[in-house]
C-alpha cells in the first residue's frame, strides 16, 4: 500500500473514516453471509430439493426483486440529498425529510405488496409453468404470507441507508443476522408442523425485527421523528428526481443477468449451470467487498459534495483507485491461478465430473476477469450519486446491456458459456472507462457546475 495513504491532512482523514467504514461493514458483512450459508445448510437439511423448495423460490423472486431495486434505489437516491440537507440546514430539516420519504415509500409498498398479492393468480402460472395444481397453489400461499416482507425489508432498508449517511454502519451490517436466526430456529422447532411456511415465517418475523432494531436507533441517535406527511417540498422532488433514473438503471442491470442466464439456455444442456457454479465464488466476493466499498463511500462524498469540497472527492478517488488496484489485481490473479483447485475442491464429487470442473473453472476465470473493473466502478457510480447524475448512470446501464447482448451474441460462437462469461468482464471494462472519463472531465472543471441548493423551509 502506498505509505502516504494515511498522510494527516482534511482528504485522508476522510480517507481513513473510509476505510474504516469500508472495514467494519465488510468484516460484518461476511459473518452475516456465514449466517446466511449456516441457514442454508438448514434449509438443505430439512428441505432437500422438494417442491416445497420450489414454491418458496418462486413465490419469494418477484417480492425480492422488488425490494431489491426499487428500495436499494430509493436508499441511494435519498443519501446525498439527506447528507446536504443535514449539512446545510440542520438535523432536524433532514429528518423532516426522512419522514416524509418513510411515509411514501411505506404508502409504495403496501401498494406493490398489494398489487403482487391481487394479481398473482395471473401471473404465478407463468413463473411456475411445469408446477402441478396443488404446488401452485402452495406457491400462492406462501406469496400471500410473503407481503408484509416486502414492507417491512423496505422500511429497514432505507433505516439502514440513513443509518450509514450518519456514519453508523455496524448494526445495519449484522442486521441479516437477525433473519437468519430467526429462520434458523423455526427450521429447528416448527419445521415438523409448519412446514416450509417456516421459511417465509422467518423471512416475516426477522424483517419485522431488523425493521423495528433500525428505527429504534434512528430515533435514539438523532431528534425524533415520524411518518408524517409535510408536503412534497424541493427536497422530497429532488429525491425522486434522482430516484427515477436510479432505478430505471437498476432495472437495466439487473436484466444482464436475466440476459445471460437465457443465452447460456440457448445452448447444450448444463451450460446454465455451468455459468451458475462458476459465478457463485465471484459473486459473492464481489457483493461482499462492492457492498462495503459502496455503503463506506456514499455518505462521506455526499458529505464533500454538500460542502464543495471538490478536492477532497479527486484526492479520494485517486487513493482509493490505487487501493482497489493494488487489492483486487493480485487478487484477480490467484482466482485465476487456482481456478482448477478451487472448482475441485468445492464441486468435484458425485454428478460433478471432471469434465464439469474443467469448463466451470474456465468460466470462473473468465468472469473473474471483471473483479478490478466492477469494484472501481462502484466507487466512481457512488460518486456520481453523491452529485445526484444518477441519469448518467441510467444511460451507462442502457449501453451496458446492449454491450452485454452484442458481446455474448458474437463470443457465445467462438468460446461458449465461457463467451458469455467473458462478455461480463469486457461490459465492466468498458463500464468503467465510461463512467470514469465522466468523473475525470467532471471533476477537470475549475468550477464543477453548481448542484441546486437546499433553502430553508419558509413554513410548515
Amino acid at each position: 500500500m502506498n505509505s502516504n495513504f494515511f498522510r494527516k491532512s482534511g482528504s485522508d482523514t476522510t480517507n481513513r473514516q473510509i476505510f474504516r467504514a469500508a472495514l467494519i461493514v465488510g468484516c460484518l458483512g461476511v459473518v452475516a453471509k456465514l449466517a446466511g450459508i449456516i441457514k442454508e445448510l438448514a434449509v438443505a437439511r430439512a428441505f432437500g430439493r422438494s417442491d416445497d423448495i420450489d414454491a418458496f423460490l418462486i413465490a419469494f423472486l418477484l417480492p425480492s426483486f422488488v425490494l431489491n431495486i426499487g428500495m436499494g434505489s430509493l436508499g441511494y437516491a435519498l443519501v446525498p440529498v439527506f447528507v446536504e440537507t443535514r449539512e446545510n440546514l440542520g438535523v432536524e430539516h433532514a429528518y423532516r425529510l426522512l419522514g416524509n420519504i418513510m411515509l411514501l415509500g411505506i404508502g409504495a409498498l403496501v401498494t406493490v405488496a398489494a398489487l403482487l398479492g391481487s394479481l398473482a393468480p395471473l401471473y404465478l402460472p407463468y413463473l411456475g409453468h411445469s408446477f402441478s395444481a396443488a404446488k401452485l397453489e402452495l406457491t400462492r400461499e406462501l406469496l400471500y404470507l410473503l407481503l408484509p416482507w416486502i414492507v417491512f425489508s423496505g422500511i429497514a432498508t432505507l433505516a439502514s441507508a440513513v443509518l450509514n449517511a450518519n456514519e453508523k454502519f455496524a448494526l445495519p451490517a449484522l442486521m441479516p443476522l437477525l433473519t437468519s436466526f430467526v429462520t434458523i430456529c423455526l427450521i429447528l422447532f416448527a419445521s415438523y408442523r409448519w412446514g416450509v411456511f417456516t421459511l417465509a415465517g422467518g423471512a416475516v418475523i426477522g424483517s419485522l425485527l431488523e425493521a423495528a432494531l433500525l428505527l429504534h436507533l434512528l430515533r435514539k441517535q438523532g431528534p425524533r421523528f415520524s411518518f408524517r406527511w409535510l408536503g412534497f417540498d424541493a427536497r422530497v422532488r429532488r429525491v425522486f428526481a434522482q430516484y427515477a433514473p436510479m432505478l430505471a438503471g437498476g432495472v437495466l442491470m439487473g436484466s444482464t443477468a436475466v440476459v445471460d442466464q437465457a443465452m447460456a439456455a440457448l445452448l447444450p444442456t448444463g451450460n446454465v449451470a455451468a455459468l451458475g457454479y462458476a459465478n457463485r465464488i465471484i459473486g459473492g466476493i464481489l457483493n461482499i467487498g462492492a457492498l462495503a466499498l459502496s455503503t463506506a463511500t456514499l455518505p462521506y462524498f455526499s458529505k464533500m459534495v454538500a460542502a464543495n469540497d471538490w478536492a477532497g472527492c479527486r484526492h479520494t478517488l485517486k487513493r482509493y483507485s490505487v487501493l482497489v488496484v493494488s487489492v483486487t489485481v493480485p487478487f484477480t490473479l490467484m482466482i485465476i491461478t487456482f481456478s482448477r483447485p478451487i472448482v475441485r475442491l468445492l464441486y468435484q464429487r458425485g454428478a460433478f465430473t471432471v469434465a464439469d470442473t474443467e469448463l466451470v473453472s474456465w468460466v470462473q476465470v473468465c468472469y473473474a476477469l471483471q473483479i478490478p473493473f466492477y469494484v472501481l466502478s462502484i466507487l466512481f457510480v457512488r460518486f456520481i450519486t453523491a452529485v445526484r447524475r444518477n441519469d448518467i448512470l441510467m444511460y451507462a446501464s442502457l449501453i451496458n446491456l446492449i454491450l452485454d447482448v452484442v458481446l455474448n451474441l458474437v463470443l457465445m460462437r467462438i468460446w461458449h458459456v465461457a463467451g458469455i462469461a467473458l462478455s461480463t468482464s469486457i461490459m465492466y471494462f468498458l463500464s468503467f472507462l465510461m463512467i470514469s472519463v465522466w468523473t475525470v472531465r467532471f471533476l477537470a472543471q475549475e468550477r464543477p457546475y453548481p448542484l441546486p441548493q437546499t433553502q430553508p423551509e419558509t413554513s410548515q
